[in-house]
């Protein structure tokens, strides 16, 4: 518990004081995943108590609410419905304590919704239903129409919520987005097509069938993460609507002028690490150094059907190297591979596949990296993290 309390009083209560508009603290995130293989089934709900004591205790319990973002797993429906829905049943007891403990405490269900992973884990998922202008396949529940996965996932929340006595307990989606690269369904085409067409939804107000009115809901991510595991695939670097230097990706908005670029970012020089002309692609040496350049920087724009996929093996070679030579800041040693890489400043870039420059600061690419995210999320995102 007295953690809890230096941890409310070190990540809130300063900056709270200090004008800081915090509403909620997320207690974990995803904790209860299958992949987890229950690591955190006995921990989650304790941590929650806790916190939620320290903000009592701080005097910010009406004013800063408790909760913790959950996959769309931890419910399920049986026959694909959104009437069938309910709590997983291997966390069921565990789900309808945290559920009471919610709404006991006035804060909300948070979960994270994401049509791409469904379309990414199942290849018969039908693609138009992951995005929100229409679909041949619609969802027919009773005398309700279901024309998108994100209306009918937050419905099965509802009705499992419903089910169990908490209908009317506040619903956040928590993190919401599609990434632009690392898959054949990420791309930049389809992450503006979805999220347009969440903007549009939400801010129509119009809800979805089992909840009409206005839906809180938090888009991710702002800012591409290259240092993001990709375990669970290459996309994981690439869900922001920015790429990592602030630059917009699309058009995003009401508005015609879209989304802002950061400003005040610098560059390194325009000089880049390639493949040597004069090298051989069969050199015994090549396999090892790009595998050595992917593992210490960021491949996965490299794959079929990605923003680089179409690049031949030199090409794909020079993007290893290039990419690898730019997260050490142009540092000239980083520019070898086995006298295989040279230095030009030709950009190797083509109308998709971008070769990147790292950004400059004082103190290396890395920490500007983080002052740019920053400076973009602090006013979009004010869920704080546990």
């Amino acid at each position: 518990m007295k953690a809890a309390e230096s941890w409310v009083s070190k990540n809130v209560s300063g900056y709270v004081s200090d004008g800081v508009d915090i509403r909620y603290v997320a207690v974990g995130n995803e904790p209860f995943l299958k992949t987890y293989n229950g690591s955190f089934l006995q921990t989650t709900f304790p941590a929650l108590q806790n916190i939620q004591s320290a903000l009592i205790k701080a005097g910010l319990g009406n004013q800063v609410k408790v909760t913790c973002p959950l996959n769309a797993d931890v419910y399920q429906s049986p026959s694909g419905k959104p009437s069938d829905g309910d709590f997983r049943t291997d966390i069921r007891d565990l789900m309808l304590a945290i559920v009471k403990f919610l709404n006991d405490n006035a804060s909300p269900f948070t979960v994270n919704i994401y049509p791409f992973i469904s379309l990414y884990t199942d290849a018969s998922f039908p693609v138009d239903y992951a995005f929100f202008d229409g679909t041949k396949t619609p969802v027919l529940d009773g005398s309700t129409t279901y024309n998108n996965m994100f209306d009918a996932n937050h419905d099965t929340l509802l009705w499992a919520l419903k089910k169990n006595g908490f209908g009317n307990l506040p619903i956040i989606i928590g993190e919401i987005g599609w990434p632009t690269d690392g898959d054949m369904n990420a791309n930049i085409q389809y992450a503006q097509k979805f999220n347009q067409g969440l903007l549009t939804h939400i801010s129509t107000g119009q809800g979805t069938p089992m909840r009409p009115g206005p839906i809180d809901v938090y888009m991710f991510s702002l800012i591409d993460e290259d240092e993001k595991s990709i375990q669970p695939g290459n996309f994981e670097r690439h869900w922001g609507i920015f790429y990592f230097d602030g630059v917009p990706k699309y058009h995003l908005g009401a508005s015609s002028s879209g989304l802002v670029r950061a400003k005040g970012v610098q560059y390194l020089e325009k000089k880049w690490c390639v493949f040597k002309p004069s090298a051989n692609v069969e050199d015994s040496k090549v396999a090892d150094s790009v595998s050595y350049a992917c593992a210490n920087a960021d491949c996965t724009s490299l794959g079929y059907k990605t923003s680089c996929g179409d690049l031949d093996a030199m090409g794909n070679v020079s993007y290893a190297f290039n990419n690898y030579y730019q997260k050490n800041d142009q540092d000239d040693r980083a520019c070898d591979f086995n006298n295989l890489a040279t230095i030009t400043n030709k950009n190797p870039s083509d109308t998709v596949c971008r070769f990147q420059i790292m950004i400059l600061t004082e103190s290396g690419g890395a920490s500007l990296r983080g002052l740019v995210a920053l400076y973009i999320i602090v006013p979009f995102y004010l869920l704080t993290l546990l």
